[in-house]
């Protein structure tokens, strides 16, 4: 039995890892600019130990995240079987990153609650229709 085409429900899924793969490639930009410009990185390293190594920290975790999403869009395409189990991971990876983004950043109330109502929206639709779709099932068969 060959595997179904990519097609249905599963575009949008798709559509979300391929965005975040954007998102995330200009979030590491960001990174790479700060750690090019030599007035950034003389501020960078005014902050202090203690606030450097949370920024360092947020650096891996953007790079992490950035590497995991790629893959899992690429595996995507490629059909892999075990697809259906990384992307729900992924999905509560977003989520615990948007709950930290609400949590410990200096940002407004308002905009955490975006960055945390989309990727909960996505993982309360799609896990469960990753878990129990016979169409994912039919889909992700290569090894």
């Amino acid at each position: 039995m060959s595997a179904e085409r990519i097609g249905g429900w599963l575009l949008a899924p798709l559509a979300w890892l391929i965005v975040a793969s954007v998102s995330a490639s200009l979030a590491i930009l960001l990174y790479a600019g700060v750690l090019i410009s030599p007035d950034a990185l003389g501020r960078l390293s005014a902050l202090g130990p203690g606030r450097l190594s949370l920024w360092l920290l947020s650096l891996l975790a953007a790079a992490l995240m950035w590497y995991y999403t790629l893959w899992l869009t690429v595996a995507f395409f490629k059909r892999r079987s075990l697809v259906p189990k990384h992307y729900i991971l992924w999905l509560l990876i977003s989520v615990l990153l948007a709950i930290k983004t609400f949590a410990f950043s200096p940002v407004p109330d308002a905009v955490a609650m975006r960055q945390l109502v989309f990727p909960l929206l996505a993982t309360s639709l799609m896990v469960p229709y990753f878990k129990r779709s016979s169409r994912v099932k039919r889909t992700f068969v290569n090894p």
